[in-house]
C-alpha cells in the first residue's frame, strides 16, 4: 500500500524556488488564495477546477490575522496551520503558503503565475484593485471559476450556531 503524502507547506522564498523550478519545467503555474476556514464542497469543486487549468496548483491561505481583520473577531475558527494542513492532503494541490497581509498583490509580482483563479463570488471588477493590477502586470490569466450555490463557511457558521 502506498503511504499517503500531502502537498509541502512552502514559506513564500521556498515557493519562489519551487515556482523557478516550475517555470523551467514549462510547467502552468495556478495560483488560488483564500481563507479557506472550514473547507467544504464549494472549495473543492473550485479548487478541482482550478487545478486542471494547469500542471501546478498553489494556493494562498490568509493568515489568522488576516482572516480577522477580512471576516471579524470571531475567525477563523481554524488556525493557519490546519487550514494549511488540510488543503495540503488534497490529491490536486501541490503547493500551499501562508501570507500574512489581507492582499495578495506583492506575492502575485513575485510569482508571476500563468493562471490565477477566484470563485464565482468574484467578479473582474471585484478583484481587490491590487491583486488585479498585479495580476495583469505579470499578464497571469485571469478565471473566475462557478460558485457551488448556497454553500459557503458563513452558511455553516450559522447552521451549527443555530443549533443548541
Amino acid at each position: 500500500m502506498n503511504e499517503p503524502t500531502t502537498a509541502p507547506v512552502f514559506t513564500f522564498q521556498e515557493l519562489l524556488a519551487y515556482r523557478k523550478a516550475c517555470a523551467g519545467q514549462n510547467q502552468r503555474f495556478v495560483l488560488t488564495n483564500g481563507c479557506f476556514d472550514i473547507l467544504h464542497e464549494g472549495h473543492l469543486s473550485y479548487l478541482m477546477q482550478s487545478a486542471a487549468l494547469g500542471d501546478v496548483l498553489a494556493i494562498a491561505v490568509n493568515s489568522d490575522d488576516s482572516v480577522r481583520a477580512l471576516k471579524g473577531p470571531d475567525r477563523p475558527v481554524n488556525s493557519q496551520n490546519a487550514r494549511a494542513f488540510a488543503l495540503s492532503c488534497l490529491r490536486f494541490v501541490d503547493a500551499v503558503f501562508i501570507f500574512p497581509g489581507p492582499r495578495l498583490a506583492d506575492e502575485i509580482l513575485a510569482l508571476r503565475p500563468d493562471v490565477y483563479t477566484k470563485a464565482g463570488d468574484y467578479t473582474l471588477d471585484s478583484l481587490d484593485p491590487s491583486e488585479r493590477d498585479s495580476l495583469l502586470a505579470t499578464g497571469a490569466e485571469i478565471h473566475i471559476l462557478p460558485l457551488v450555490q448556497n454553500i459557503s463557511t458563513t452558511k455553516i457558521i450559522e447552521a451549527i450556531r443555530s443549533h443548541p
